[in-house]
């Protein structure tokens, strides 16, 4: 096992207590409290985004509704806060990696030069870029999600069923509390359909 996932594991580890017993109902509301750079959001209707992988394949937000995704932008032009945020990130994979919640999780990373993945074996984080409509116009599509109206990159987390469920800002929160807000997600169940969602779905 490499260095950094050794002290991932041991990091989860220390946290462990916390995980076993994560708020449940409170969970946006004890995370909000916790983490200054995290903004709960808790919608059900997102920005339509449509993506592309490195193969070519199309990708929907809805064909991930089964699992926790954590997408983020990286647009031309933004420099080192982007940069710094994907490290962060790679960190927080790493973290998630080294425990049961590897599978249940899918990084997404939209824009910017496709960077080779230093965990290749895991399958879950995807360097894509957009099928339909601009890098820019995506990122503030997803920015205006938030009421903080900040300029710092933003990682957003869906929970299964397609709920965006928070929004953490810039590269200066702590990795273990996106970690810890992962693992509470896993632990929800997903969602019960509205009645919007039950007739979208009808005309399909």
């Amino acid at each position: 096992m490499r260095l950094p996932a050794l002290v991932a594991l041991l990091l989860f580890a220390g946290a462990a207590p916390a995980a076993a017993h994560h708020p449940g109902d409170r969970l946006d509301e004890v995370m909000a409290e916790k983490e200054p750079a995290f903004e709960p959001t808790d919608s059900r209707r997102m920005p339509p985004l449509a993506l592309i992988g490195a193969d070519g394949a199309t990708i929907h937000l809805s064909g991930l509704a089964d699992q926790i995704v954590v997408l983020s932008f990286r647009p031309d032009g933004c420099g080192a806060p982007c940069t710094d945020q994907q490290t962060l990130l790679q960190e927080v994979r790493e973290a998630v990696n080294v425990t049961p919640m590897r599978d249940m999780v899918q990084f997404l990373t939209v824009g910017g030069d496709a960077a080779s993945d230093p965990d290749e074996e895991a399958g879950n984080w995807r360097s894509v870029n957009l099928a339909d409509e601009t890098l820019e116009a995506a990122t503030g599509a997803f920015a205006a999600l938030s009421a903080r109206g900040a300029d710092a990159p933003m990682v957003h987390v869906i929970g299964r069923g397609g709920r965006h469920a928070g929004i953490f800002h810039g590269a200066e929160f702590r990795r273990i509390n996106l970690v810890l807000y992962i693992n509470g997600l896993t632990n929800a169940p997903p969602p019960e359909p509205g009645l919007l969602d039950r007739l979208f779905r009808a005309f399909r």
